[in-house]
């Protein structure tokens, strides 16, 4: 969902100015010219921030925008942006809670900047606060985006079962939780069980429970991971390794909705959306006479894969940030950043665990660091010995054309693919940009459609 500010500013030609700027940024802005008009538009809509002069026309004046904004709208980000700037202005307003005092024409991109962080953090804060997975549908990479656009947008809301395929530590379990939190079970439980983790004598107690006295050790009744999701959602991880007799079991309760307790042979109707996952290949397993094959087809009428992380290095900024936010607030290091060079040791790494790798090693650097920033030296030690591979090994011209192309790339996705744009912002000449363009194989395609995924609308390939 893009971000959504009001500036209020009764200069139209300065406002135009910022609204432009925002616009660059991915963010909608709304203007309005004075302060009653700005709080019957807040009263109205809903924004994540209001950016106001302190002089403005009308009878609300810019200090009584703000402190009705404050009062008036919890969670709104309130920032100042003036020609008429003083200290006294600039300490009332931070004592009332603004995010920021910025004066016109000082860096205008970077006040902007400034705000999209603002919102970001408290949106991670927000979906950290709900229990909510990461936000993977809002991710850089072209297959990854897709996998999660059409989990939320179409499967979420259906009863189907899904399949969800791809390497350990891809982010499969997150996967299903936000096809939960997307349906319409979301306020029912969550209930997964990784088959990986249990024995084979505890799997069909632990996934169907059983009746007091039906084995030894069987002291009381015990309720079923079945019965727990009953009316919400079952994700059955590494299903790849079950056993067959629960592979029969499994397909039962696929096909007619009940189960049974060890000892018991009373019928228990189970009302769960069924969501299984795999780093197998199970039609490879059916072909090989060790997986039921009516229980692979009623398992992947829906398959969705994740791709590795290798494959989707532009996602590890943002992943990176989200578990440093994550990780922080948990062990009560919320200011920790994170030096510039980590991030480019991060980007080095080919992360064979994955997702659940980088997370670790996040939480493991969190936990090292003995000040306010984390440095190379708090990563784990496969990735410092990334970073520090000599830089003899790469000629000198290659590493300017991976700067240019890494450049070029960041400056088409702030335009949103938009060649000309991008080529004006560079100062290049639109058939050079095109040329660059080929010969870093860059696909503007995609980002043209990330960017389309991300705003929800359209995005204009070529002004």
């Amino acid at each position: 969902m893009a971000f959504r500010i009001l500036i209020s500013d009764s200069d139209s030609n300065s406002a135009s100015d910022l609204v432009a700027l925002c616009a660059d940024a991915g963010v909608d802005a709304e203007v309005c010219a004075d302060g009653d008009e700005a709080c019957s538009i807040l009263a109205d809509g809903e924004f994540d921030a209001l950016v106001t002069d302190v002089v403005l026309d009308g009878e609300i004046g810019g200090k009584e925008l703000v402190q009705r904004a404050l009062s008036d709208f919890p969670g709104l980000h309130v920032f100042i942006w003036t020609e008429h700037a003083n200290v006294s202005d600039a300490f009332h307003f931070a004592q009332l809670g603004v995010r920021a005092y910025q004066i016109k024409g000082e860096d205008d991109e970077g006040f902007v900047s400034s705000i999209v962080e603002a919102i970001q953090d408290d949106r991670i804060d927000s979906d950290l606060s709900a229990g909510l997975p990461f936000p993977q549908y809002s991710s850089q990479n072209l297959q990854t985006a897709e996998v999660f656009h059409t989990a939320v947008n179409k499967i979420a809301m259906a009863p189907t079962t899904v399949l969800i395929t791809g390497e350990s530590g891809t982010g499969k379990e997150l996967l299903a939780r936000t096809i939960h939190a997307a349906s319409a079970r979301a306020e029912q439980p969550f209930v997964a069980v990784n088959c990986g983790s249990l024995a084979e004598n505890l799997i069909e107690s632990e996934l169907f429970g059983h009746e007091k006295g039906s084995f030894t050790g069987a002291a009381s009744q015990r309720i079923g991971r079945f019965e727990a999701a009953d009316g919400g959602t079952f994700f059955l991880d590494e299903a790849g390794d079950l056993s067959p007799s629960i592979q029969a079991k499994l397909l039962r309760v696929l096909q007619e909705r009940v189960i049974e307790r060890i000892g018991s042979n009373e019928p228990i109707s189970v009302d769960v959306r069924i969501i299984v996952a795999t780093n197998k290949n199970l039609k490879q397993l059916v072909d090989q006479g060790q997986y039921r094959e009516d229980l692979y087809y009623r398992l992947s009428v829906i398959e969705l894969e994740l791709p590795p992380l290798r494959d989707r290095p532009e996602d590890i900024p943002g992943l990176a940030v989200y578990f440093l936010h994550r990780f922080g607030r948990q062990l009560e290091r919320p200011r920790l950043v994170m030096a510039p060079a980590v991030m480019g040791a991060l980007q080095a790494y080919s992360w064979p665990g994955n997702v659940r790798e980088l997370a670790n090693v996040i939480e493991r650097a969190i936990v090292l660091s003995s000040d306010d920033q984390i440095k190379v030296s708090d990563l784990s030690k496969p990735v410092q010995e990334v970073a520090e591979q000599p830089l003899s090994s790469t000629k000198l011209r290659d590493a300017r054309e991976e700067f240019e192309a890494e450049f070029i790339l960041r400056a088409l996705t702030r335009f949103e693919g938009n060649v000309s744009q991008t080529s004006q912002n560079l100062g290049l000449a639109r058939k050079n940009l095109q040329e660059k363009i080929r010969r870093y194989n860059i696909d503007v395609e995609s980002i043209r459609e990330i960017s389309r995924r991300n705003k929800g609308g359209q995005v204009s390939e070529d002004a």
